[in-house]
């Protein structure tokens, strides 16, 4: 009886992250760039086989399921549609290998939203305040009291200069972590990308990737099962105290 209650309090606990991982991407339906998070479910084995005092397939009164947990969850990075705008400073890559590269507290991450701005100081930042690197690592900086203009490839041209945007390649998706804002740290190898291959949209945003309405089903559907999880647990409770009562009264 017990058991079926623990098992009750597994699958709700596993909900109710669900739940949380889709609320983090509703609050992110409208930021540029973001990348959606997917939930892995597994089963678990018993606490006993888990343990190792008993082996799957004995068919013995331990050899039972386990429920399920939330194992982890994954980003989704598949493309977001493309909208134009009508700033300068917004980029997008169709690519959904690369990334632009910025800075944040002396720390060199990866992001795929493009809505940036040039500060007082004429450093490219993004909305959050992180400057966006030039190929060579350097924070793309340009003289804010005179004109510029954006070359195909995503070059930067200012008074006869012609400073790139710093394109990272990520060959490994799972070795991207993110590390909130919209950024992630690359934990794997990164390659700059070549000249013939940087096809950045000067003009353009990636939008999320998040369809509403596909998660606030979700949403529904892991409510309700985080809602008869609970029942589960309030009827395998009210089974265990009519037994003690009756037992007492025996």
């Amino acid at each position: 009886m017990y058991y079926g209650l623990y098992i009750s309090a597994a699958g709700a606990y596993a909900q109710n992250q669900k739940v949380e991982m889709i609320t983090n991407n509703l609050a992110n339906v409208d930021t540029s760039g973001f990348k959606k998070e997917l939930g892995i479910f597994e089963a678990r084995q018993s606490e006993a086989i888990e343990r190792g005092y008993e082996q799957p397939g004995t068919r013995g009164v331990s050899d039972i399921g386990g429920g399920v947990e939330f194992k982890e969850t994954v980003t989704d990075f598949s493309l977001g549609t493309l909208r134009a705008t009508s700033s300068r400073t917004d980029f997008a890559l169709p690519a959904t290998d690369q990334f632009f590269e910025i800075e944040r507290d002396g720390e060199a991450l990866l992001t795929r939203s493009g809505n940036f701005h040039f500060s007082v100081d004429g450093v490219l930042r993004t909305q959050d305040g992180d400057a966006v690197l030039a190929a060579g690592g350097t924070p793309l900086t340009l003289d804010p009291s005179l004109p510029w203009r954006v070359l195909p490839g995503g070059l930067i041209s200012q008074g006869g200069d012609t400073v790139p945007l710093s394109i990272k390649q990520v060959s490994n998706f799972r070795s991207l972590e993110k590390v909130g804002l919209n950024a992630f740290r690359a934990n794997g190898e990164l390659t700059d990308v070549p000249a013939e291959l940087r096809d950045v949209r000067s003009g353009s945003l990636e939008l999320s990737t998040v369809n509403p309405m596909q998660e606030m089903v979700e949403m529904i559907a892991s409510s309700r099962a985080y809602e008869n999880n609970i029942k589960m647990i309030q009827h395998h409770d009210g089974m265990t105290g009519s037994l003690v009562s009756r037992l007492l009264k025996a």
